[in-house]
């Protein structure tokens, strides 16, 4: 199955606290991480039938990527985007998914806003 041109489901600054990180010091205080998401995905069904079963419920979808952030720890946020992907293609109607990991408070010396890993995956 493929999505059609333009139809996307969007789950932007969805916060969870891991203990990810490369330093035994990420791992033992742990921090809060940022995730945005993008699905793609034909929503027409949904939209014909008005039934939240024919399309990806994203209260659900929330709750599998906070167990992912909250989940067994991983030393780069390249890796746990690659996680989160994974959970959003679980969903056979999902075509392809964009996943930004957000780290916020990571270990670097100077002033800074973010950092960030974006990844896409298709089917």
């Amino acid at each position: 199955m493929t999505g059609r041109p333009g139809d996307r489901i969007v789950l932007t600054g969805l916060r969870a606290r891991g203990r990810h990180g490369v330093y035994d010091f990420e791992r033992e205080q742990g921090q809060d991480f940022v995730v945005d998401v993008v699905l793609e995905l034909d929503l027409a069904p949904a939209a014909r039938s008005d039934d939240v079963a024919d399309t990806v419920h994203y209260g659900e979808l929330a709750d599998r990527l906070v167990a992912v952030v909250t989940g067994e720890p991983v030393n780069l946020i390249e890796t746990l985007a690659e996680r989160l992907a994974a959970e959003c293609l679980a969903d056979p109607r999902v075509a392809a998914s964009t996943v930004t990991v957000h780290k916020p408070q990571a270990p670097i010396r100077h002033e800074f806003a973010d950092v960030a890993v974006t990844l896409t995956r298709r089917r």
